[in-house]
């Protein structure tokens, strides 16, 4: 762990010139006695870091220094710089200092001259922002550094993990599992493990606690994670609940609607501009919650267990706001 601290430290001061303890100790996620005692060591092992005095002070390195770094064609680096404008993925694995050290290597990897072009180019490039076209946020999961922390070194070390885990509307649970991999798709992660055997994929955000056990895990050495995600997300599409949809709706909403259901199978443009489109959603109460978000944009024409499901709440809410007397009602409409 100090060993890679060094060689972020070193990063940092070949590309930043000179910089203060204070703002190496941000960068680093350390305290400034702590970059103190790894200046130290740096000078200790003959690398040539030094310190000037006064108030434009701080570390720096003798000019011409250059540490041995794997090299980069500019192709390579441009296409790393360009993926970690993304922070789904290391937000969701708890990768976002690690991501940051890499970040630094890579332009170190750069050739001399190469590094201001590569920073222009990066952001030219924009991977999963935080917001689509209509403004709508992705949502980002909050995971305990703690949790992931365990959850990521059970999976490397091929340790058993024992996980408080809360499922949807249930009380959180302790349970031993055998982790396999980790999966993150828009935002979201996910452990991929067994449990007496059994496939189980749970949600990162749901976990509560973990804790490495010493135990082996019980998992193959070799795995091709795409595809056991691929098979785990058929399974969980052909769930006994699911629920199609047959629905005319706005060709404006289609790609909000779509990203919601399970499956899209079937869509084709009506007459009057409608979008006629047949869905799969996991369960009834997926498909109605999806459906009521696009208000009169949807028209349900089956099943009409549907159709009755959005006119109960449509009716509920109308009640709601039920005018108490004839004079609100005629201010609402805008009679006298």
């Amino acid at each position: 762990m100090r060993a890679d601290r060094l060689v972020s430290l070193v990063l940092l001061l070949r590309q930043g010139g000179r910089m203060t303890a204070d703002a190496i100790a941000s960068e680093l996620e350390v305290s400034t006695r702590t970059v103190l005692r790894d200046i130290d060591a740096l000078s200790t092992a003959g690398v040539p870091v030094y310190a000037e005095r006064g108030r434009l002070g701080g570390f720096a390195l003798l000019p011409g220094f250059r540490s041995e770094f794997p090299g980069l064609n500019h192709d390579e680096a441009l296409a790393l710089l360009a993926a970690v404008g993304s922070k789904n993925g290391d937000h969701a694995l708890g990768l976002g200092s690690a991501v940051a050290s890499a970040l630094r290597k890579v332009m170190d990897a750069l050739p001399d001259g190469h590094h201001d072009t590569a920073r222009t180019s990066a952001r030219r490039f924009l991977i999963e922002p935080e917001a689509d076209l209509l403004s709508r946020r992705t949502a980002t999961e909050q995971i305990p550094v703690a949790v992931m922390d365990s959850v990521r070194r059970a999976v490397l070390e091929g340790k058993k993990l024992r996980i408080l885990y809360a499922p949807t509307g249930r009380d959180a649970q302790w349970r031993n599992v055998d982790p396999i991999g980790l999966v993150t798709v828009r935002g979201k992660g996910y452990l991929l493990a067994t449990r007496n055997g059994e496939d189980r994929t749970y949600r990162l955000s749901r976990v509560e606690e973990a804790a490495v056990l010493t135990e082996p895990a019980q998992r193959p050495d070799n795995v091709r994670l795409d595809r056991m995600w691929n098979e785990r997300s058929a399974r969980f599409r052909n769930g006994d609940a699911q629920m199609t949809v047959s629905a005319r709706i706005h060709p404006t909403r289609r790609e909000e609607l779509a990203n919601t259901a399970l499956t899209v199978t079937d869509e084709d443009l009506d007459g009057d501009g409608r979008l006629r489109i047949t869905l799969t959603f996991q369960d009834e109460r997926h498909a109605e919650w999806a459906l009521w978000q696009l208000g009169k944009d949807a028209e349900v024409i089956a099943p009409p267990s549907l159709q009755d499901g959005l006119y109960r709440r449509a009716l509920g809410i109308a009640n709601h706001y039920r005018p108490r007397d004839q004079a609100s009602a005629n201010a609402r409409t805008g009679e006298i």
